[in-house]
């Protein structure tokens, strides 16, 4: 048995320490802490309830835009507004814009390196050794693709910034919708950038995956985790939030239901938090951290839907949503162009490495197709923002989606103030701990059972971890 740390994982969008035991070449116990100790939901009581929404925004500088979504929609539920048809447009398009930024810097810039072999030079060194297949040619090519990638998401963010004022941590997004006032001349530019990063998403970013994919099918079969999925529902598509372009729902146990949210309970019996708050919904949620607690290995709580396990993410939102796939996916499973494939037609192959890797470009390009048919829909010279006015009291709850998973604000109003807020983010679904009942976490599932040939380069063991994107 060889205990191998990994403290911390590089090339991921935050800090996170993977212990794995090994025995016979094979992951057999897994633990995945989260050593920083967050503490926005301290920070925020007794504030404006509108500060919610930029404050909560640095939580993640790479993904503000999802925290900014999901605090808004908290709030609109607490002041109980609507956002205007332009409102939500506006937000959609924002939102959407750092999605395509997001995926495509998960791939290229975080998890490719895991499978092409880039120069002995910076950023491509220092690497794991050992399992690298593509041939010399395929290989330049997505070599040469990493320094393309990077200006399109420059593009995915000058696309954010333009009705979300800057990235990162968007200052557009407010109750009731968002600041901006298109015009003609905006929207026209708008479209151009969009029309050239689509053309990455769809020409470049989904055929390279699956030709990656295609020199390392076996991992189609590694990572498999606990094959529960939770989707939030993300981008409406009308004004009551009826219908998503990724919709709400679970996967659980095999069985498709309807989203509930007060299903959702957080644990923390093997995390650095008080025992007494453990259980909860997190709209009676408490952030009392207890460091040093006995036992505990993780400032990550272990969020609960039905008392078991969820994994959350683009696998999940588009194994609920089960859309039709690219003709990337006919030519790499070697079927007719014109035979009609659906996501849940890859069965048990969309849980796994390469099946997580697969749904986050499918997503990309699902998400640029929407974008122009909501940016034909803006109105030039009419603002996204309306007036409204602070309540006494009440509370709300926000769900949406960021790119790595399912993401909820919750709040608790009392004279003006905040007097609760509770955030249930996407890697708390995917990288907690054990739950009071010792049921590891998702992430912690999946890496049970991967192979590392040699303990010294333990490639497997961060390609299941960076597929996750935590």
């Amino acid at each position: 048995m060889a205990r191998l740390v990994i403290d911390p994982v590089t090339r991921i969008e935050g800090h996170l320490k993977i212990e794995v035991e090994v025995k016979d070449g094979k992951v057999v116990d897994a633990r995945s802490t989260g050593a920083l100790f967050r503490g926005f939901e301290m920070i925020l009581n007794g504030r404006d309830p509108r500060d919610a929404s930029q404050l909560t925004q640095r939580i993640c500088g790479v993904c503000p835009t999802a925290h900014a979504t999901a605090s808004v929609r908290c709030l609109d539920s607490a002041f109980k507004v609507k956002p205007t048809t332009q409102g939500r447009l506006l937000r959609n398009l924002v939102f959407a814009s750092n999605y395509l930024q997001s995926h495509i810097l998960h791939f290229y810039h975080l998890a490719a390196l895991d499978y092409v072999k880039g120069p002995e030079t910076e950023p491509f060194i220092p690497r794991y050794e050992g399992d690298y297949r593509l041939d010399k040619a395929t290989n330049d090519v997505a070599v040469g693709q990493y320094l393309e990638a990077l200006k399109m998401r420059a593009l995915a963010q000058e696309m954010v910034a333009t009705w979300g004022g800057k990235m990162p941590h968007v200052a557009g997004f407010v109750v009731g919708g968002c600041t901006a006032t298109p015009t003609a001349e905006e929207i026209e530019t708008f479209k151009k950038k969009l029309a050239v990063v689509k053309k990455f998403v769809d020409q470049t970013y989904v055929p390279t995956v699956y030709l990656v994919a295609g020199a390392y099918k076996d991992l189609f079969g590694v990572g498999a985790g606990c094959k529960n999925l939770i989707s939030h529902g993300v981008f409406p598509l009308d004004d009551d939030d009826k219908t998503f372009l990724l919709k709400p729902g679970t996967f659980t146990q095999g069985k498709d239901f309807e989203f509930d949210p007060k299903e959702i309970r957080e644990f923390v019996k093997y995390s650095w938090f008080d025992d007494k708050t453990t259980g909860l919904n997190p709209r009676v949620g408490k952030t009392i951290p207890a460091p040093g607690k006995k036992n505990a290995y993780s400032y990550v709580k272990a969020v609960r839907y039905k008392g078991l396990p969820h994994e959350a993410g683009p696998l999940a939102r588009v194994w609920i949503s089960n859309p039709v796939l690219s003709k990337n996916a006919n030519k790499f499973l070697g079927l007719p162009a014109d035979k009609e494939i659906r996501f849940r037609d890859l069965g048990d192959k969309a849980f796994s490495i390469l099946g997580r890797h697969a749904a986050r470009a499918e997503e990309a390009a699902i998400v640029a197709a929407a974008m122009e048919k909501w940016v034909a829909e803006l109105k030039p010279g009419v603002s996204g923002a309306q007036e409204v006015k602070v309540p006494v009291s009440g509370e709300g709850a926000g769900f949406s989606e960021a790119p790595r998973g399912a993401l909820s604000h919750w709040i608790t109003i009392r004279d003006k103030k905040v007097a609760n807020y509770q955030v249930c983010s996407a890697t708390i679904w995917n990288a907690c701990p054990r739950d009071d009942k010792k049921v590891p976490g998702p992430l912690e599932q999946a890496l049970i059972g991967t192979p590392v040939p040699d303990i010294d380069n333990p490639l497997n063991v961060v390609r299941v971890v960076r597929a996750f994107d935590p």
